[in-house]
Formats: C-alpha cells, structure tokens, sequence
C-alpha cells in the first residue's frame, strides 16, 4: 500500500549512486510538469532512485522547471519539452504521468472541467499510444472517472491498448482517509490503512473503514462525517485557498508514493494499490479497488471483500453517476 516512509527512503538515497546489480534503466515522462501538481510532482520524482530519466513537458515553461530541478544531486536525468516535442517527450517511456489540464474552480461544474480536460486527455494519450505504446499510463487529469475512460478508448482505437498499462490516480482519496482516520481515532498515520474504492469524485469515492487497519471503533456519526470528510477532501482545499488553487501539493504528494509502486513493480517487486482502472469487480467497466503491480502492471485486481451495511448502500448509491462518467469519456472518444 502507498507507504509515506518510502519519501524518506528516496531522500536518503538521493546523493547515492544507483547499485550495478539489477538495477533498470527507467525513463519517466510528466505531462503538463509545468503545471501546479507538475512542478511538485516532478520535484518528489527527480528524488527516486529508480528514476534515471526524467522527460517534463508541458505547453510553456518546462525547460525552466526542468533546469531548476536538474540541480538536485540525484541521479536522475532530466530534460524538458515544449508544445511540439511531445513525441519525443515520451519516446522511450517506462511510465508517463498525465497531470494536464486545468483543476477545479470554485462555482465549476464537473461537466465544465469536462470539457477541458477530455480532449487534453485524448491527444495526449494517443501521443502515448504511437510512440512510447508499451508504457504504462498514470492518470492524474480530472476528472478521473471520465478521463481513464478517455484514455482507454483511445488506445483502442489505435490498436494498442493494454488494460493493465492504464491506470487512475485515486491515491489522494487513501492518503486522505487514512490522515483523517488517523487524526479522529489518535492513531499512528504511519500504521494505518484505510482501503478506498469506487471512483474518483464525490459520492463515488467510498472508504472502507470497516476493513481499516488497525481497526477502531465508530460512531454511526463519526463514520458517516469521515466518509463525507475524505469524499469532499478536493473541495475542502479549493474553499481554504479562496479559490485560488486546488489540491497540486498533496495531489503531487500521492502521485509520486503511486509511480514509486509503478516502478517497484516493474522492476520485479510486486506491490500492491488501490487504483481506477478496467475492472469487472462491479457492473462499472472501471473501477477502483486493490490491485497487484508487476512487471506489466496490474497484474491482478481484487474484489472488494466483506462491505458493510453502510458501505453496501454507499456503493449502491454511487453506482448512476459512476456509469454515466465511464459512458461519457467513452462516448466522447467515439464521436470525436
């Protein structure tokens, strides 16, 4: 699971040389690095020993972001691209990361964000598609529900997609689950796990704190506030920025612990996350739950165990809307 000690694992081995024995050559592509979860994100990257290649693109301002990050004392190679160096950007690739777009506004709907980001998503993934085609995907963009969608039917559409090599990005919602969890109950963050499931936005995002390690007691008030607490976390960050920005610095944070776990398991230990991906778990065609990670990516996806009464109904309820945002980044594909 997403371990937050494996930061300070990269950070003792930042200044170190990577060790000869089986030890990959790895090239990692960030789209949209110049971005406010790019820059961070790029940053937490150029920190990982696993890490030898670090290609930023974006539409302006990455060479800039790209130098000042060069000048960390780690390993990693990085190199930036602007507007029409994106096949070379991702030539190459182990894993790209797509956090391009624009992020949520106060008073945006979700079909506003939509709009945006869907096409963004698509040219970017076929990009991906035609030249880095066996690399696996990590998906930021939002919103996720619609997005990974995008993704997949584009890479259809191409002839190369690999379901086990496109992936959404939910770790944020674990992350945040496991902090509040953690906080409300006086427990050591570091020794928690919360499972979070479903999907990527508001009600479809659902914790699982009957299966929360170690396991404390809740209220029936106390389980329903922390549940809404870890759905709405997006939201709680846009209101304390007075809608000047959203949630880029835990997003960059949860992104990084993910493609750390990406490559532990392409360089041949498996691991194992929750993640938005093709699944037939439930009647969603995605949907997030625990996978494996391996040499190809997800290797296997798990079931969601034994859910309470709570969280059977939770799942119930999320279920239309998940639907409909799987079918409208699939549609959006088709009819473009």
């Amino acid at each position: 699971m997403v371990n937050s000690a494996s930061l300070l694992q990269w950070a003792a081995q930042a200044s170190r040389s990577f060790s000869s024995t089986g030890t990959q050559q790895r090239k990692v592509a960030v789209l949209g690095a110049a971005g406010g979860i790019g820059q961070p994100l790029s940053l937490l990257l150029k920190l990982n020993a696993q890490i030898t290649h670090l290609s930023l693109y974006d539409m302006a301002g990455t060479p800039g972001v790209a130098a000042d990050i060069s000048h960390c004392n780690t390993k990693a190679q990085v190199k930036g691209y602007d507007q029409d160096k994106l096949a070379e950007a991702v030539r190459g690739c182990d894993l790209v990361i797509i956090p391009a777009g624009v992020p949520r506004k106060p008073g945006m709907t979700r079909d506003d964000l939509f709009k945006i980001n869907a096409g963004i998503v698509k040219s970017l993934a076929e990009a991906v598609g035609k030249h880095a085609p066996g690399a696996i995907l990590n998906i930021i963009s939002n919103p996720v529900n619609s997005t990974v969608p995008i993704a997949a039917e584009a890479l259809r559409k191409m002839g190369v997609y690999d379901k086990r090599k496109v992936l959404g990005v939910t770790t944020l919602d674990v992350v945040r689950a496991k902090t509040f969890y953690a906080e409300k109950k006086g427990l050591d963050v570091s020794a928690v796990d919360v499972p979070v499931v479903g999907g990527h936005a508001g009600i479809t995002i659902l914790p699982l704190f009957s299966q929360a390690s170690p396991q404390a007691s809740l209220t029936a008030e106390e389980l329903d506030a922390l549940t809404k607490r870890t759905q709405d976390g997006g939201t709680e960050v846009v209101t304390a920025k007075a809608g000047k920005g959203s949630a880029t610095l835990s997003m960059a944070y949860a992104a990084a612990l993910f493609a750390d776990s990406v490559l532990r398991g392409l360089n041949g230990t498996p691991t194992y996350e929750y993640t938005y991906v093709e699944s037939s778990v439930t009647e969603s065609p995605f949907f997030a739950s625990k996978v494996k990670l391996s040499t190809e990516g997800v290797e296997k996806v798990y079931d969601l165990g034994t859910l309470s009464d709570y969280e059977k109904a939770a799942l119930k309820t999320m279920m239309p809307e998940l639907l409909q945002s799987v079918e409208k980044g699939v549609e959006f594909v088709k009819n473009s």
